[in-house]
């Protein structure tokens, strides 16, 4: 074991190591990708939903629309943008099912990959063991080959195999841990939605029922 270094022991369990790294490369990117795409949506969504309330309570939707718009890269405002524009030729109750439908919709476009920090959380362990477990095999081989040497001649290949499963066990950490977090925080998102959309139709219906809007 003595002068061998971390990228030999990965190299020599190729068979698991370098999934596992491939892993951790994903891994990574999914975390910053959704980490920027997932940034102030809560308050986005709420502080639109302030803003055009009024507006609409007056009865003046075109205002309302032209705020909305200005956000349609936000979640809520391609939701009420959508809204908005119909809100002229369909009923309260169809646009309330309108929301729901773009909010769920919405809601699917943010979990994007996840489900790949979900797979490799559950995997990467087996993959790491699968190594551990060939990289023994290879070393007891070697010592009945040997026929001489007891443990200490396997004792390096042992140590070798061990890496797999440290690197599976490291990467499935930080995968489910980011994968239960985004989790959590599209919950929220989706809670924000849900209220912000709640006040934009209250809103929208106290101003039809004022000013016929």
């Amino acid at each position: 074991m003595e002068g061998l270094s971390v990228l030999e022991m990965i190299h020599q369990g190729a068979m698991a190591t370098y999934p596992l790294i491939a892993f951790s490369i994903m891994t990574v990117t999914i975390v910053f990708e959704r980490l920027w795409s997932l940034r102030n949506l809560v308050t986005r969504s709420l502080g639109l939903a302030s803003g055009i309330c009024p507006s609409l309570a007056k009865g003046e939707v075109g205002e309302a629309l032209g705020q909305a718009k200005g956000q349609v890269d936000t979640p809520a405002g391609r939701i009420f943008t959508d809204i908005l524009e119909r809100q002229s030729t369909d009923s309260l109750e169809y646009l309330a099912d309108l929301t729901e439908e773009k909010r769920f919709e919405e809601v699917e476009a943010l979990k994007g990959p996840l489900w790949i920090l979900g797979t490799v959380g559950a995997s990467a362990p087996f993959i790491g063991l699968f190594g551990t477990v060939v990289g023994i095999i290879k070393a007891f081989h070697n010592m009945a080959v040997m026929g001489s040497g007891g443990f200490a001649v396997v004792a390096a290949g042992i140590s070798e195999a061990l890496v797999a499963t440290g690197l599976g066990l490291g990467v499935a950490i930080i995968a489910v841990i980011f994968f239960n977090y985004f989790q959590t925080r599209i919950d929220r998102i989706e809670a924000a939605l849900t209220i912000a959309s709640n006040r934009v139709l209250d809103a929208l219906h106290v101003g039809k029922q004022a000013y016929g809007a």
